[in-house]
């Protein structure tokens, strides 16, 4: 479908991101096991779960988080679908995302956590962080955001993965200085 239709139905690629979290999580709490399946973990490696850091993009922790993490991703995703194309968007978001996971793993890995790494944080602070590396006016904003959606929920021991989010932001810039 060409973009300019896509747009004049208000249909974008964001939106179409959003649609297919929101199916994947359905099937993901509809399928036994489905968060140890779709997450990131040590099955990646030891049982070659090879799909885990695509899917973990689109698994979610429950509800509260699938829906904060949609509204981020619609309200930077769409931006920069518009501003700066698609392509823009799904370099971002997808290959960023995947190298957000594959580098969260990695770390995971290196201090010993073994625990199920799900949502789409990771994907959504790469955009972040090319949106505060494009938008100077915005970058102290979404840097303390970035810094106060990761430290505050471990202050009142929520599980959260603050790592993924510092590498995703670190990536969106670094992604950012290679393309427009």
């Amino acid at each position: 479908m060409p973009l300019n239709i896509m747009q004049k139905n208000n249909i974008t690629f964001t939106n179409i991101l959003i649609a297919i979290t929101v199916a994947m999580y359905v099937v993901q709490i509809n399928m036994q096991y489905g968060t140890v399946y779709m997450g990131l973990n040590l099955y990646f490696v030891e049982q070659n779960f090879w799909w885990q850091p695509l899917t973990t993009m689109f698994a979610h922790g429950g509800i509260g988080h699938l829906g904060m993490n949609m509204f981020v991703l619609y309200q930077f995703g769409n931006p920069i679908e518009k501003y700066r194309g698609v392509k823009t968007l799904v370099i971002l978001y997808l290959v960023g995302g995947l190298l957000t996971s594959l580098l969260s793993y990695a770390f995971m890995a290196s201090v010993g956590f073994q625990h199920n790494l799900v949502g789409a944080s990771g994907a959504i602070s790469v955009l972040l962080g090319y949106f505060a590396l494009k938008d100077a006016s915005q970058r102290k904003g979404i840097i303390t955001w970035v810094l106060i959606i990761s430290v505050a929920p471990l202050l009142i021991g929520l599980p959260i993965a603050w790592y993924a989010h510092f590498i995703g932001l670190a990536l969106g810039f670094i992604i950012g200085k290679f393309i427009r």
